[in-house]
């Protein structure tokens, strides 16, 4: 063999081939050798630590001993800490009872299978600690409550406070020294939407309430109390237990045998339902039964044993650290609407005898989710199991068609859609129409902020009614308020209650609930005389307005009263809304950018729901020189923010509104909406909406649109674009001057969104400043700056 014309050696050679063979070797099995080397490096691997598991396994330290890494021995845990950390777990032993404690007591023959995990060979037992060294930081704070019309019942609740001072002073380690409230000077939203927080810093404080209440025939403050104590449960923004936090509560009532001699005739009813709410808000949190007493006869020796029977519970739970365990339905709040089946039962109805099952049970089936309210027509419950089948006789025809049936009744006032919209604050009107307080109408009235209407269009929220002609809906939108409570349709098919009617009904109910506050702590009394003189609507309560056949009729009427008006629609009913005459403002819901997002987030009923939503828009296009058009967005996020942005601005240069409303979803809370697959991870930040709105903004730029970022309110989470009509002399003119419009309307002469535009709008509520009103007080109970961060 020659190389490069000279001859080699046989080594060389020898050399040189052996290289390629093994580099050819290596090329063609590379793959199959690097798999094998991975594998033996696993199987080392998994071996080294299975032998390392076993050593741990049988040489285990005591229980006791420095390795164990007990507690105590935690250098980087202060005292304040390692505190916190016994008390909660003092608080799950007290709050869950061990599964094979409990069997093993219930069933002493039936061996307990002990719980899996891991071996422990050697090692000695450490010494448990006493459950009362665990919570020896913990101590409860006694709050006595009592409402009072002549004074009576305030001089036993200080009597009470006395004597339980006397008893528990020798207690004073556990139990700290009682303290007493009139319902009529506090604010509720300290003690009845969350517990108070405690000013021991060095001490782990839980509250225990006890509530000495009268009963009336009359209206007191006691009616707001119990109003708000059913708000609180009800409200879609707070939890339903929110007052689980307090170590527990007791009731005692005062009444008169001689008015009322029994309790289904009213004797002490208002203490009842005090107990009842506290129940619930406190997640069966009643440490002592409900006590009553007869203020002509035992009242004095009833009291005297319930308090007895109170600091018997205080001093147990001080002890042990909760209340313990309770027979199954302990605490439990009997609900209102539970009745016998043999008093609503009608003669000659069969009923179905089942035994009473537990009320965890109850509370499933209660929230079962429920079809809509259209599908219920066929369902009876379970007299369907003796229903025959229809005779059906095909040998005959009839010459005259059958009478139609009468429309029947939206929302009757024997059906559980008027019980449970009742039960939310609503003031049922006629047959299907409904008005309800805001809670910024509260806020206003105690000078604590207006809702955003104020900041962009100079709507005063406690001069504002909210209300709706039409409580149906033809979406089952994924975020909405109302799940399985309101009525859904495609189409009319009620009864129709005359406009005249609504509108009294509206005003009645909603001065009605504007006078409720008078006696709440913190309320103005300008803003209070104010009130009782609607000066606007919003037509956007629940359901859709628009789709009572009368609306032009009933918003004619608003006019007349000079009430300006905003009405929300959500883009269904495209005829309606080419009918629709002047309103102040109207707006539609745009509620994603796509046929295939609006389909899952706002579900609707009409298969046609895109192109019914296209038309609006069209309609919205051509309506827009006569009168104010605003696109509302509400953003869910993980339904209609990722990648949307796009389509929203398609949207807008489709309907060119006036304005651009982008809003943050509302999580309500319940399981109706967990349901439909909508958490609190759904809702945005403030940060989230606007970024959103800045990248919408340059969207529109970039298609020519003339639009700017005009106002917001950040304590809604909602943000204004605005059209550049509105942009005048380098300021925006958001507000309406309302005067201004029912002087247009009532020329009878055409005119357009521009004639009735206000004043420039205020710097505080310009992009970039918050929103808030500096007029008004702030107040944050998480501790927050009250001052917004500007941009």
């Amino acid at each position: 063999m020659e190389v490069f014309g000279r001859p080699a050696s046989g080594s060389k050679d020898r050399g040189i081939l052996i290289y390629a063979f093994i580099l050819d070797q290596w090329h063609e099995y590379r793959y199959l050798l690097l798999l094998a080397a991975v594998l033996l490096g696993l199987a080392v691997f998994l071996h080294f630590d299975n032998r390392l598991r076993r050593e741990r396994l049988t040489s285990s330290p005591a229980a006791n001993t420095p390795e164990y890494g007990t507690v105590e021995k935690l250098g980087w845990l202060n005292e304040k800490s390692k505190s916190t950390i016994l008390a909660e777990r003092e608080d799950e032993r007290s709050e869950k009872a061990e599964p094979d404690e409990n069997v093993a007591m219930q069933f002493p023959n039936v061996s307990v299978r002990p719980r899996p995990g891991p071996k422990r060979v050697t090692g000695s037992k450490g010494d448990r600690k006493p459950k009362s060294e665990s919570s020896a930081h913990r101590r409860i704070q006694p709050l006595v409550f009592f409402s009072s019309l002549t004074g009576t019942t305030e001089i036993r609740a200080l009597a009470l406070l006395k004597e339980l001072h006397t008893l528990l002073k020798d207690h004073s380690s556990t139990v700290l020294e009682p303290q007493i409230h009139d319902l009529s000077y506090i604010d509720y939203d300290d003690f009845y939407v969350t517990p108070p927080k405690s000013h021991q810093i060095d001490q782990h404080v839980q509250y225990f309430y006890l509530l000495i209440l009268p009963s009336y025939n009359i209206d007191t403050t006691l009616d707001t109390f119990l109003a708000h104590l059913q708000e609180t449960h009800n409200d879609f923004r707070i939890d339903t237990a929110p007052l689980s936090g307090l170590a527990g509560y007791s009731v005692f009532g005062f009444g008169d045998k001689e008015g009322w001699s029994t309790e289904k005739e009213g004797f002490c009813s208002q203490a009842i339902e005090v107990d009842k709410w506290m129940a619930k808000l406190t997640g069966r949190k009643r440490a002592y039964p409900l006590g009553l007493g007869d203020v002509k006869s035992d009242s004095e020796r009833r009291l005297g044993e319930w308090r007895d029977g109170v600091v018997k519970a205080l001093l147990d739970i001080a002890a042990n650290g909760g209340l313990g365990e309770g027979v199954a339905g302990s605490g439990d709040a009997v609900e209102s609407e539970e009745e016998d089946a043999d008093e609503a039962a009608e003669p000659g109805t069969v009923l179905k005898v089942e035994a009473r099952r537990p009320a965890k049970r109850k509370r499933q089936q209660k929230n079962s989710p429920v079809d809509d309210l259209e599908d219920l027509g066929g369902k009876s419950g379970d007299a369907s199991e003796f229903r025959s089948p229809l005779p059906i006789d095909f040998t005959t025809s009839s010459l005259t068609s059958t009478t139609p049936q009468a429309p029947k009744a939206m929302v009757p006032v024997s059906s559980p859609t008027h019980a449970a919209l009742t039960k939310q604050g609503y003031t049922i009107i006629g047959t299907h129409s409904g008005v309800k307080i805001c809670r910024w109408t509260k806020s206003a009235l105690r000078g604590r902020g207006s809702c955003y209407k104020f900041s962009f269009y100079g709507i005063k929220s406690h001069l504002c009614m909210e209300t709706t002609p039409s409580l149906s809906c033809s979406n089952k939108c994924v975020f909405c308020w109302r799940h399985g409570t309101n009525p859904v349709g495609t189409t009319w098919r009620w009864q129709v209650d005359p406009p005249e009617m609504i509108f009294d009904g509206a005003k009645e109910g909603h001065y009605k609930k504007i006078k409720m506050m008078r006696g709440v702590p913190g309320v103005r009394a300008e803003r209070f005389q104010e009130a009782m003189k609607i000066r606007h609507c919003a037509l956007s309560l629940v359901g859709e307005p628009i789709f009572y056949p009368h609306i032009n009729e009933f918003v004619a009427m608003l006019h007349r009263e000079h009430i300006s008006s905003f009405l929300v629609c959500n883009a269904q009913h495209p005829d309606q809304l080419a009918t629709l005459k002047s309103v102040t403002q109207l707006y539609v819901s745009i509620d994603a950018s796509n046929a295939e997002s609006l389909r899952k987030i706002d579900r609707p009923l009409h298969r046609d729901y895109w192109q019914r939503l296209l038309r609006c828009l069209d309609i919205l296009r051509e309506k827009r020189f006569r009168m104010r058009t605003v696109f509302r967005l509400t953003l869910v996020k993980g339904f209609n923010i990722d990648d949307e942005v796009e389509g929203y601005a398609d949207l807008v240069a489709l309907g060119l509104p006036c304005f651009v409303e982008i809003k943050g979803v509302t999580y309500c809370g319940n399981s109706s909406s967990a349901g439909a697959g909508l958490t609190m991870q759904n809702v945005p930040f403030y940060d989230e909406i606007t970024t959103f709105v800045e990248v919408l903004n340059v969207a529109l730029e970039r298609r020519g649109l003339e639009y700017g970022i005009a106002a917001e309110h950040a304590h809604s989470c909602c943000v204004l674009v605005a059209s550049k009509r509105f942009y005048v002399e380098e300021k925006w003119h958001t507000i309406i001057d309302y005067e201004k419009f029912f002087e247009c309307l009532e020329s009878g002469k055409d005119f357009s969104p521009e004639d009735y535009m206000g004043p420039p709008t205020p710097e505080w509520a310009t992009w970039g400043n918050g929103g808030f009103d500096p007029a008004d007080e702030r107040v944050d109970r998480k501790g927050r700056p009250k001052v917004e961060k500007l941009r």
